[in-house]
């Protein structure tokens, strides 16, 4: 369906449909009546609204991808809108993916600060399709960053740097650090020998609208040596290149293996798993494709890595 989709749809001739996740932080009862109110706004009657709980957005997802619609758009959290994500390939339908969870890791990545209401009014008002590359591990997929090992909580320390909070990301850092006390990863990139690490990161990152530029995954091992370590990883990973870290190994590669001596736990866009004890992690091209808004709308500008 996106295949043949032009670069710059017309939604009004399109069918679109949406699905709330109203047991999300951000997405309460009012939802609904807004996200009604800007698609009237833009001329737009949805086929179907799907507006259920977390107990049944799974099945309400599967409807929603199997509809025969366009574009769907899913209002939810991380959980939900890696679930959406995951269930759309090249075929479609084009995805909105609307922020209404705590990372919001995706719809970061699309739509940058924007909150829901501004993210769905600029796109509605100027969209564009955007091929979204991702990584898969086992059966699950990840369209902007996975974090393996038993320090991925540093991705927690992260989020509470970003919003101001150095003491929750001091206590998250150091309990990160703990857990990954002797618990070390085998890892290998492409080309390289196997090595140990207390984590390793892989993101996806998001090209411009229309490029034909060749995209890897873009993969860390972290090799912690102290509570000074993860903070200090912690900082520069909310405020500026954590890839020159000394503590990170670095490579852009298609596949890379991951194991350990117990399962090995994972963030996957903000959802955490439990994956077993070797894993590969490997690149999916143009994963699906979502709707953004053109780059001349005003508004936060998006994060061109997705990180």
């Amino acid at each position: 369906m996106s295949r043949i989709m032009p670069p710059e749809p017309n939604l009004q001739s399109l069918r679109v449909a949406a699905l709330l996740n109203t047991s999300s932080g951000s997405c309460d009862a009012s939802a609904g009546a807004a996200l009604g109110a800007i698609l009237d706004e833009a001329g737009i009657k949805p086929t179907k609204v799907w507006d259920v709980v977390g107990k049944d957005v799974d099945q309400a997802l599967d409807e929603a991808t199997q509809a025969g619609v366009d574009v769907l758009i899913v209002l939810g959290g991380d959980g939900t809108i890696r679930s959406a994500a995951q269930r759309c390939d090249q075929d479609g339908p084009l995805l909105i993916p609307l922020p209404g969870g705590t990372m919001n890791m995706l719809p970061k990545a699309l739509y940058g600060a924007r909150s829901w209401r501004q993210a769905l009014t600029d796109t509605l008002k100027s969209p564009i399709v955007q091929a979204v590359h991702g990584g898969q591990v086992a059966s699950h997929r990840f369209f902007v960053a996975g974090v393996f090992g038993s320090a991925s909580l540093l991705a927690e320390a992260r989020e509470s740097v970003r919003e101001g909070d150095l003491g929750a990301a001091l206590s998250q850092g150091v309990s990160a650090l703990k857990q990954a006390l002797g618990h070390e990863l085998g890892y290998r990139f492409e080309g390289q020998p196997t090595s140990k690490a207390e984590a390793v990161v892989v993101l996806c990152p998001l090209p411009p609208p229309e490029s034909d530029l060749e995209v890897l995954l873009d993969a860390a091992a972290i090799d912690i040596e102290g509570a000074g370590d993860a903070i200090r990883l912690a900082v520069m990973s909310a405020f500026r290149d954590w890839r020159a870290d000394q503590t990170v190994t670095h490579a852009r590669l298609e596949s890379l293996d991951i194991t350990s001596d117990d399962p090995i736990p994972a963030i996957l866009d903000g959802e955490r798993f439990m994956l077993g004890r070797r894993e590969r992690v490997t690149r999916v091209r143009e994963a699906f494709y979502a709707l953004r808004p053109a780059p001349d709308i005003e508004g936060a500008a998006p994060h061109s890595e997705g990180t």
